[in-house]
């Protein structure tokens, strides 16, 4: 199976899995983000205004036609035999025949420009997919810090119960109450940022989705991840969106230069010209044997020619645009060495971060282990006088900390492996096997394909209207955490 068949159907089997009613899986958060969010929805529409930048160049070298008209009326100063009024009318086209090869370079620029849109397409929704990622985890994870704080405050709480009954009766003193009153102060302190820390993951998983988490469901594993950061590199050298987009926008710029120099080069067109004039029997003879009548009072004037136009000296002009021209493409150059930089160093740190979790994880599970453990002993040896109530109150912090660490580190382990296959390119919809509103994907191309060739000056699409949903009727969230959430950290 392909990486991408691989990971669309892990995603489909994640929300096709036996859950609890109306309980949202990772997929789904990705669908509705890909479907609604309005950052992506801006992403298209300003791709869809690059798309026009090949029309607009090419218009300049295509044929223009412009008609012209106008009515005069001569207030003062006219002869007496006129015109005393006149309507004059015309029709000018012009065919441009050569141009340097400006326009030629013009277009090319504006295709790999265009391209280099495209990849920026997918590398915003590769980033907000991310966040996505991100932000589901980090409400998976808060949910579970704070069913553990509130299991802690309830242990704890009971503990203050025992410990004064045994205080009741001599067994233990009044250091023994103020140090399990503390630990239940803290506890609850702890609970309370736990819930406000939920909350805030909470409002921007609705700012990214558009929606309110409901019961999120434990994400599928993410395949496809590489078997050493060597490969993690190679593959992002290839298909990350970033550097694909530097590499097309430093061969615009290549372009741009001749688009510069063609300012030296002879422009030579042809013209047509056809004008009207008509008098509209306001000229007079002057010859009294000749009636007014008999006077034409129109004209008609057809014209046709070449223009050349040589340039000879523009004031440095064009040599100032071409090396303008070098140093931006000298910059986009060098942009893509930056680039590389940055992917190489971010695919990196992402397998790094993707491991250490890993290994976390697996210390973690035996921390968890051996506390469980050591806070069981010490019960049962406070039980019997060998431990203090300080030793039972430590045992039970440590295990607290070794559950919030465990499921601290599975979120992080998650989102740095999401963040891994983003650098490789390998985290967009085309890859999540997602689908569009109507089933199918958003496609740049097709817009592209859709409106390369268009030339009519009257052809316009619909006016725009907001694609996105808003978030001002979902209420506020609550620290409230779903009645199957296991605070055990297992």
């Amino acid at each position: 199976m392909s990486y991408r068949g691989g990971i669309a159907a892990l995603l489909a089997g994640a929300a096709c899995v036996a859950s609890p009613a109306h309980a949202d899986t990772l997929r789904e958060a990705l669908q509705e983000t890909y479907q609604t969010n309005p950052t992506l929805e801006a992403a298209r529409a300003g791709q869809r205004a690059t798309d026009e930048t090949v029309v607009i160049e090419r218009s300049a070298g295509l044929p223009s036609a412009s008609a012209t008209g106008a009515y005069t009326e001569i207030v003062t100063g006219a002869s007496q035999f006129g015109p005393d009024r006149f309507l004059t009318g015309g029709v000018d086209v012009g065919v441009p025949v050569y141009q340097g090869g400006a326009v030629k370079n013009s277009i090319r620029a504006a295709e790999n420009r265009i391209e280099a849109g495209q990849a920026d397409l997918r590398a915003t929704e590769s980033a907000i997919f991310s966040q996505v990622v991100a932000a589901y985890m980090d409400v998976i994870r808060n949910e579970a810090i704070v069913g553990l704080n509130a299991g802690q405050v309830q242990v704890l709480s009971v503990n203050l119960e025992a410990t004064s009954d045994r205080f009741e009766i001599g067994d233990l003193t009044r250091t023994d109450i103020a140090q399990s009153q503390s630990r239940l102060a803290f506890a609850e302190s702890d609970l309370r940022f736990a819930q406000s820390n939920l909350i805030t993951a909470r409002e921007n998983y609705i700012a990214l989705v558009g929606s309110a988490p409901d019961d999120l469901q434990p994400p599928p594993p993410l395949p496809g991840l590489p078997n050493s950061v060597d490969d993690a590199v190679d593959a992002a050298l290839e298909s990350n969106p970033d550097l694909i987009a530097a590499r097309e926008r430093a061969v615009a710029a290549g372009y741009d230069i001749d688009v510069a120099g063609a300012g030296r080069l002879p422009t030579v067109s042809v013209f047509a010209g056809y004008d009207y004039t008509n008098t509209l029997g306001s000229v007079r003879s002057s010859v009294p044997t000749i009636p007014d009548s008999a006077i034409d009072q129109t004209s008609n004037d057809a014209s046709v020619g070449v223009s050349v136009r040589i340039p000879i000296f523009q004031g440095g002009r064009v040599g100032a645009l071409e090396r303008q021209a070098q140093a931006r493409s000298s910059a986009a150059l060098e942009q893509i060495v930056a680039t590389e930089r940055d992917v190489i160093a971010q695919t990196r740190a992402s397998w790094s971060s993707w491991q250490a979790a890993l290994a976390i994880i697996e210390s973690s599970q035996v921390a968890v282990q051996a506390a469980e453990l050591s806070l069981e002993g010490t019960r049962a040896e406070n039980s019997i006088g060998n431990r203090t109530i300080l030793d039972v109150l430590n045992a039970e912090q440590e295990l607290l900390s070794s559950r919030v660490q465990l499921v601290t580190a599975r979120r992080n382990a998650y989102v740095a492996g999401f963040s891994l296959l983003a650098a490789m390119g390998r985290a967009e919809a085309r890859d999540l096997g997602l689908e569009g509103e109507s089933g199918v994907l958003y496609d740049p191309v097709a817009n592209y394909d859709r409106v390369k060739h268009k030339f009519w000056d009257w052809d316009r699409d619909p006016d725009p209207v907001t694609q996105s949903t808003r978030t001002v009727d979902i209420p506020a969230p609550t620290a409230d955490i779903p009645a199957n959430e296991s605070p055990s950290g297992k």
